[in-house]
């Protein structure tokens, strides 16, 4: 599901004149905030080069600009390229472990030199505020800094927009994660990156509390929501109550558990310490029918949509030694060689 001209107009007026204090802050509007930040940090320095050291106005404009290109330049180097481990401060994630996922560096490059740039549209904007118009090359570089920022801006914003919806518990990249997974687990989570819309891929991923699964899936969703695809978080115990309402999205919301794209269901079994499994596979599938004998329209929209499940500590096996939550999505109708299982260790 992709998000409408009316609905990024709407949200950016909702940014611009809604008041964070009460109703919160929204990723989109906080990526504007961050970038007028950008814009003051070049025309401060600026000014402050010109009104102190006497440098001219345009040379002053370069200066700055040139300082937040190195530092940049520096912060991407170190930050990224060399970056092996995890160092990050986080509950959900590893640290100071080999990272898995490379990092989606012309992504990043990307962001890096689209604040580059609103650094250096806040220099000359100095600029053309003390010559007032006089020196043609100040215009030139604005014109030049606002066709392109307009280009970037414009797939920032409904990017966030992405993101913000999805409702992720917490901003995360995939690259980021450093928990233990096999070779064969991770080409599992690589060609579920892959799915297209209605491809109906599964992928179902077991482990140990602090094994990172949910991290893992929050890192997977988070990736193509970034890829502009409709990402969906939730938790096992909303989910329930969801198979029982009907199609009408929320006001404060784009799209639901039917219209996303890409859906995460999250905590539908605790892990261990607990070792009894809480929801097995076959209540699941009561939920997913509305206690009928068979809801075809939950049935089919399982099928169709591409899905993560965070399942519990183990796999739990059948009589016939098959997992049960695999079982459950073959007699759904989904096909068997768009099941992706994979088991997380400490």
């Amino acid at each position: 599901m992709k998000i409408s001209t009316k609905r990024v107009l709407k949200q950016l007026k909702d940014d611009l004149t809604g008041k964070d204090s009460h109703t919160g802050i929204t990723l989109s509007y906080a990526w504007l905030a961050n970038q007028y930040g950008h814009i003051s940090l070049g025309f401060i320095p600026s000014f402050l080069l010109f009104h102190f050291f006497k440098i001219n106005a345009v040379k002053s404009a370069i200066y700055i600009s040139l300082v937040w290109l190195v530092f940049e330049i520096y912060n991407f180097s170190t930050s990224l390229l060399s970056k092996k481990v995890s160092n990050i401060e986080d509950e959900f994630i590893e640290k100071k472990s080999s990272l898995n996922f490379k990092s989606k560096w012309q992504n990043v490059a990307f962001d890096t030199f689209t604040d580059v740039c609103f650094f250096i549209l806040g220099a000359f904007l100095f600029a053309l505020c003390v010559t007032k118009g006089a020196d043609s090359k100040v215009f030139v570089v604005l014109i030049v800094l606002g066709i392109y920022l307009l280009f970037a801006s414009k797939y920032w914003f409904i990017t966030k927009i992405y993101q913000f919806y999805a409702r992720f518990p917490y901003q995360f990249r995939l690259s980021q994660w450093g928990f233990y997974i096999n070779e064969e687990d991770k080409n599992k989570v690589k060609i579920f990156l892959d799915s297209k819309t209605n491809d109906g891929n599964h992928l179902l991923i077991y482990g140990d509390f602090g094994s990172g699964k949910t991290s893992l899936g929050v890192g997977i969703l988070n990736e193509l929501s970034i890829k502009n695809n409709s990402c969906l978080y939730k938790n096992g115990i909303k989910m329930f109550s969801a198979f029982f309402n009907d199609d009408k999205v929320n006001d404060d919301e784009i799209w639901n558990w039917r219209t996303t794209d890409f859906l995460m269901i999250d905590n539908i079994n605790p892990s261990k310490p607990v070792t009894n499994e809480l929801v097995s596979s076959e209540k699941f599938l009561s939920f997913i029918d509305a206690f009928q004998a068979v809801n075809e329209k939950n049935r089919e929209t399982i099928k169709q949509k591409n899905i993560i499940w965070i399942l519990g500590s183990k796999q739990t096996l059948g009589t016939n030694n098959n997992d049960q939550w695999k079982e459950m999505l073959l007699e759904i109708g989904v096909v068997e060689n768009k099941i992706a299982i994979v088991n997380l260790q400490n």
